[in-house]
């Protein structure tokens, strides 16, 4: 299975093999009934693949349930409320919120705590060696240190808990897109994401905490929501209020938010990330200097720049967008690399760990050997230039006294105070263009290689380095030609980077403002944002959609594609098979039937016979509504048998049923037993049907269905018929999340890519 799912989602993720696909099969026959309600003969059958890979397990993907689902008991438990329920439903949705990102800062500081003085040691420990002239020692030490800390990370994500491994952030932006991720935001995961990250980030790999935090805070907010881990939730009445998936979304929202918050000290820009991109200490902290992931403050420079500085400014953007989606193209062939060696078991992943850490170290170490010796400005005092054990510009290194290491000093350090020293000002003649090659070079080939593997990393600070070299670089050639400071240059390098690579704008914009607390970066860092966004797009997709359709998770994109205009909704119905409905009162063993022999989560109910209230008196067909698998496994497990076919009281319903019950999603059919006795019975089925469901008529193109399915969060979609006679039924069929994916449309319907050459052919 785990080889299946593996080459559907690569399949997902090539759109070039469709074609291939699409010749070898032959056009079914134009033979269609009079009574379907087609607009255009499809050419095969619209196919979906309900299943994706999450952490290291092929699982079941279904969609979340975002829409309110307005049955008899949902209307009853909300007018039932009281005004003091209603304050207590608002104060517990600000009081969670108020938790998860006071949890999420702790856990950010003690995480930064962790990495800067376990790494802080390390490096002492190592630069102890290289003062004693022992550089075998040295080496032997750092990488052996490297290969422990990376040791504890990748075992406890391949044994413990796979899903820990990576970001965390395109599972994230899935789940908040309306499909339900397993396993991703559970207590182990939590834990291991943790202690995962601190050795990690310790072993000196490229990659950063920054998202590993938003993973971080956003199982705080789901096991807060939930009462915590599933064996041992909190049963407190007050939770009742949360057990939806539209809350718990809203408050997972707010950890994804928290976590970009205490990264970066953002809490602007972790807002407008978690809506664009998904939906701490002060002080001396550990032996590096300040807490916090980076705070690169620019405040006091004075900032001045003219017309001519606007070339350098478009030029960054440019080789932003390129070398973002380069970046994004070779990252895209590793991680399909990489996905082939995991397949052959957990011991490789580890391996897989072992060796990029080793490779890393070796880096790290030997390259600073092939930087000169520079001499210190005499104008900067012994203590500043050169330093060898805490946090400096001026790394000594192997130079004499006097002198020091600008390679080491960007290599020989932590992540984080790497950005700090490259982003450092009115040091213009501190690094050498070579030696920012060298290090440019490295980081590019790091990225590429240490995503991937088994332990829980970050993509914002490898692409913040690679971004800020360059930018450095452009800064030290265009010196004599711009007001611009090359610390400045670095921070644009920085965000064009990003911006073609992630492809966001407006919350990257707010979060490097934020970050260098200085508001005339602003104009500047617009233009290198759109520039960079506008020529990545024009290459390949974001590195996350990236991400996603390898994965194969069904993620609805914010616009449709042109060619959606051109499909209707009803052709999309008539290329799927039949839908099952169900009637009002319903025999137990019709749903057993339609629960065991079908896969679907949703259910029409129509009613025939029914005398409308308006026009003339006989017998027509009611849609009733939708009513979900879940509640129906819920009546079979209740037991909410009749014995005659009959309307229930709602008294009846609410002495059987109440609206936290319907909430659980756990039971499966499989583990429902019901009597042949039983199975005569019926069932009434009005009480618990959604009798607001979304529909379109069948003419509605596919581009306006799927915005409108994205941008509410539906499960199901019902078609209903353009024209209502006899014999027509009342509903054309359902559409769901799958049969909106781009790649499974064009499977059914081929021409759709190239409208142009089925014109020629017509």
């Amino acid at each position: 299975m785990e080889e299946h799912l593996n080459h559907s989602a690569s399949s997902a993720a090539i759109p070039q093999n469709i074609e291939g696909v699409v010749e070898s099969e032959e056009r079914d026959p134009e033979s269609n009934s009079l009574i379907q309600p087609l607009l255009l003969k499809r050419n095969r059958t619209l196919s979906s693949n309900p299943l994706a890979l999450v952490g290291a397990k092929v699982s079941h993907i279904e969609s979340l349930d975002y829409e309110i689902n307005e049955n008899d008991l949902f209307k009853h438990d909300w007018r039932s409320r009281s005004k003091v329920q209603v304050l207590q439903y608002i104060l517990l949705k600000w009081t969670l919120a108020l938790l998860v990102g006071l949890l999420t800062g702790l856990i950010a500081t003690l995480i930064n705590l962790a990495v800067e003085n376990i790494a802080g040691y390390k490096l002492l420990a190592v630069v102890a060696y290289i003062d004693e002239e022992r550089y075998l020692m040295g080496f032997i030490f750092l990488a052996v240190a490297n290969l422990l800390f990376t040791t504890v990370a990748a075992v406890l994500c391949v044994c413990f808990a796979p899903t820990a491994a990576g970001p965390g952030i395109p599972e994230i932006k899935a789940y908040l897109n309306g499909v339900d991720t397993p396993n991703m935001f559970g207590a182990t995961t939590l834990i291991v994401k943790i202690v995962g990250s601190i050795g990690a980030v310790s072993a000196g790999l490229d990659l950063g905490k920054e998202g590993p935090l938003v993973h971080i805070g956003s199982c705080i907010a789901s096991l807060l929501g939930q009462g915590g881990p599933d064996n041992y939730r909190v049963k407190w009445r007050w939770l009742r209020y949360m057990n939806s998936d539209r809350d718990r979304r809203d408050l997972i929202t707010c950890g994804a938010a928290s976590g970009v918050c205490a990264a970066f000290r953002s809490p602007v820009g972790g807002v407008l990330f978690a809506f664009e991109e998904v939906a701490t200490c002060t002080g001396e902290c550990g032996l590096f200097g300040e807490g916090g992931l980076i705070m690169f403050d620019v405040s006091t420079v004075t900032l001045t720049y003219c017309w001519m500085d606007i070339f350098p400014v478009v030029v960054i953007g440019i080789i932003g967008g390129v070398l973002g989606s380069l970046y994004n193209h070779f990252l895209h062939k590793v991680l399909r690399l990489y996905n082939l060696i995991n397949q052959k078991g957990k011991i490789h992943k580890i391996f897989l760990s072992l060796a990029v850490s080793l490779f890393t170290s070796a880096c790290l170490y030997g390259l600073p050997f092939l930087g000169k010796c520079t001499a210190c400005d005499p104008s900067l005092a012994e203590s500043v230039c050169p330093t060898n054990g805490r946090t400096g510009n001026f790394k000594q290194f192997n130079c004499p006294d006097g002198y020091y290491n600008d390679l080491a000093t960007l290599l020989l350090t932590t992540n984080d105070d790497a950005v700090r020293n490259i982003f450092s000002t009115n040091t213009s003649t501190e690094y050498h263009p070579l030696n920012l090659l060298i290090f440019f070079a490295l980081y590019c080939i790091l990225g590429l290689f240490t995503f991937g593997i088994a332990v829980p990393s970050g993509l914002f600070l490898p692409i913040i380095l690679m971004g800020a070299a360059y930018g450095r670089m452009l800064g030290i050639a265009m010196n004599s030609y711009t007001n611009i400071d090359q610390g400045l240059y670095a921070v644009l390098g920085a965000a064009s980077l990003m911006a073609g690579s992630m492809r966001m704008t407006v919350s990257l914009c707010v979060i490097f403002l934020e970050l260098t607390n200085n508001l005339l970066l602003l104009p500047i860092t617009m233009i290198v944002l759109l520039i960079s966004k506008t020529v990545g797009d024009c290459f390949n997709p974001s590195i996350y959609e990236i991400i996603l359709h390898l994965k194969g998770l069904p993620f609805l994109d914010a616009h449709p594609e042109p060619w959606m205009r051109n499909l209707n909704v009803g052709e999309l119905a008539d290329a799927k098979p039949p839908v099952v409905t169900l009637c009002g009162i319903e025999k137990v063993e019709r749903i057993v039937e339609a629960l065991r022999n079908t896969t679907h989560n949703g259910f029409p109910v129509v009613d025939d016979g029914i005398v409308p209230p308006v026009g003339l008196a006989v017998g027509a067909t009611e849609l009733h509504g939708l009513i979900l698998r879940a509640h129906l496994v819920q009546a079979l497990k209740k037991k909410w048998f009749l014995k005659e076919r009959r309307r229930t009281e709602e008294w009846e319903v609410r002495e059987k049923f109440t609206a936290v019950e319907l909430a659980e999603r756990e039971l499966k059919i499989e583990e429902v037993a019901v009597t042949s006795d039983e199975m005569e019975m019926y069932v009434d089925l009005h009480p618990l049907t959604n009798t607001t469901p979304y529909t379109v008529l069948e003419t509605m193109s596919v581009a306006k269905a799927m915005v409108l399915f994205r941008q509410v969060g539906l499960r199901h979609l019902l078609i209903l018929p353009k024209y209502e006679a006899a014999g027509v039924p009342p509903v054309v069929g359902i559409l769901t999340r799958q049969d909106l994916i781009a790649y499974n449309i064009l499977n059914a319907f081929p021409h759709l890519k190239n409208p142009k050459s089925r014109e020629k052919g017509n």
